[in-house]
């Protein structure tokens, strides 16, 4: 094909003869003839009037097209046939055919900008639907028709009172300033100093549980997780180093401060920094209570310092907002909120030393925001008063902090300022280190007996050693009561109360019989593995 035939002009008479021998092997094979690159197209009116008529010359058998089986679109493009070769015996429609199939008529046209302002008008028209329908409720009639229609409604309010604490409606953002300008001064951040050479001055709390909640990392400090950097070289005299950092505050203006007994544990020297001050005051350790991890610290002035009173934590209700305020990694008097999430709560947490575990209970619990450093820090009401001291966080959860109410603080300041003991909960314990019996304990030690708790251990003039209960003893029962694990058993006897008596059956080399054991107080017994 010439570059006529390429842009639209009437074709030779040799590509005419081709075309048309091509449109006759397609009309014997009964199907359309295709162009290479797309579906056929019809030729000029002319062409298609002179090859309908060769063709009619050649076959001599006028082809008529039979009637469609239903009607068919008058007009536009439809390309199908019941008679694939008749559109070409018939020039594409041109020269006879039925005038439905328009196979050389092409759709109209349209412009992009027609579609675009069609686009934006169908947008404009649906949004301006939907903001009316909004505005009449059309979709949802039994609602309130706009919120900013309706006053907003707290959710609860609490009545005014001048003892209570204060609640705050829950349609806006509690607001805490207030508490903080009253008991923000009073906390104080505690930090402690070991002579290097006394002992290890990396804190001991980096493996302890505790770490994560009252700091101690000597990162903080520059002194990395080596403890050997911060000794000092050789020739020179023991030098304070840094050692633990924490939380405490003021509860009486002449300077006494409680914090935790963890925070101060082990410390050659106290120094403490209140808010806004760049003076740091230097602490005596009046007294202080392991068991219930509480010291109280004493620093003077020429002035009254700041106080924070003390609270009656019973008065407060789970679900009431709390205070927290702290010193975390050093960040002094940083302040997060929450609430009172439970009461009575009793943790037991393992001593960095491995020599045993340190009990808590009686705490509360709460979501507020406890971070490494706030250890000795107060939990605030709304009033601005301290309801517990901040003891505890789970490293593996968030949101879940305790604090040693005051009920349990207000009950042994006063000894813990005089630096007197302080009397020991009692503990109940019958002094025997058990375990529970399994087939294959029984099958070691030839016995028939299939559940029970076996002693493994006899404390030395424990109620147990007084009761003649002995080691491979197989207890099978307390008071009546069955157990099959020691477990169980060890929490019946510390439901007892101390000085009680219980009523075990045992097993001995086959022989049953029943020892009656006085229930004794493990706070007079060095063990603390026994019970």
């Amino acid at each position: 094909m010439d570059e006529r035939n390429r842009s639209g002009q009437p074709e030779d008479d040799f590509t005419t003869d081709n075309n048309t021998m091509k449109r006759q092997e397609s009309s014997d094979s009964g199907s359309s003839y295709y162009y290479s690159y797309g579906p056929f197209q019809s030729l000029g009116k002319d062409n298609a009037e002179q090859n309908g008529l060769q063709s009619h010359q050649q076959d001599d058998v006028e082809i008529t097209p039979p009637n469609p089986v239903r009607p068919l679109p008058t007009g536009g493009t439809f390309n199908y046939s019941n008679d694939p070769g008749n559109a070409v015996r018939n020039g594409g429609g041109a020269g006879g055919g039925n005038g439905n199939w328009q196979f050389n008529q092409k759709p109209p046209k349209t412009s992009v900008k027609a579609i675009l302002i069609s686009f934006l008008a169908g947008v404009v028209v649906v949004g301006a639907l939907m903001f009316t329908s909004d505005r009449m409720n059309l979709f949802t009639p039994n609602t309130v028709a706009s919120s900013a229609e309706q006053p907003s409604t707290p959710v609860s309010t609490a009545p005014e009172s001048s003892g209570g604490n204060s609640t705050a409606s829950y349609n806006k953002p509690l607001d805490v300033s207030g508490v903080v300008d009253q008991a923000g001064p009073a906390v104080v951040k505690i930090e402690t100093l070991v002579k290097s050479g006394s002992r290890q001055s990396q804190s001991p709390f980096m493996n302890d549980p505790f770490s994560f909640f009252f700091g101690g990392d000597s990162d903080y400090y520059g002194g990395g997780s080596d403890s050997g950097q911060n000794t000092p070289p050789q020739g020179q005299s023991k030098q304070l180093v840094p050692y633990a950092i924490g939380s405490g505050f003021i509860y009486n203006k002449e300077g006494y401060i409680l914090t935790n007994q963890h925070v101060i544990e082990n410390a050659d020297v106290i120094q403490v920094t209140l808010e806004n001050e760049n003076k740091t005051y230097e602490a005596k350790l009046l007294g202080k209570s392991k068991d219930l991890d509480l010291a109280v610290l004493k620093i003077s002035g020429s002035k009254d310092f700041p106080a924070v009173p003390l609270g009656d934590s019973t008065s407060m209700k789970v679900g009431q907002p709390v205070v927290a305020i702290g010193n975390p990694k050093g960040f002094d008097h940083t302040v997060t909120t929450g609430v009172l999430s439970a009461r009575e709560r009793s943790i037991d947490i393992n001593e960095e030393t491995g020599s045993g575990t340190r009990k808590y209970q009686h705490l509360l619990q709460t979501d507020a925001s406890i971070n490494p450093g706030n250890s000795g820090g107060p939990l605030l009401n709304l009033n601005g008063q301290v309801i517990g001291m901040n003891v505890a966080v789970s490293a593996d959860s968030q949101g879940i902090g305790f604090a040693i109410p005051t009920s349990v603080i207000k009950n042994v300041v006063q000894k813990l300022e005089t630096n007197q003991e302080i009397p020991k909960d009692p503990v109940p314990f019958i002094g025997a280190k058990l375990m529970t019996l399994t087939d294959e304990v029984a099958k070691q030690m030839g016995t028939d007996v299939k559940e029970g708790v076996v002693v493994a251990e006899v404390v030395y003039r424990s109620p147990a050693y007084e009761a003649d209960l002995r080691p491979y003893d197989i207890i099978t029962g307390v008071n009546g009561t069955s157990f099959n694990n020691n477990n169980d058993l060890v929490n019946y006897i510390q439901k007892q109360k101390v000085g009680s008596k219980v009523t075990m059956d045992v097993v001995r080399n086959g022989k049953k019989m029943e020892l009656t054991i006085t229930i004794g107080d493990k706070n007079k017994y060095a063990s603390v593995d026994q019970q």
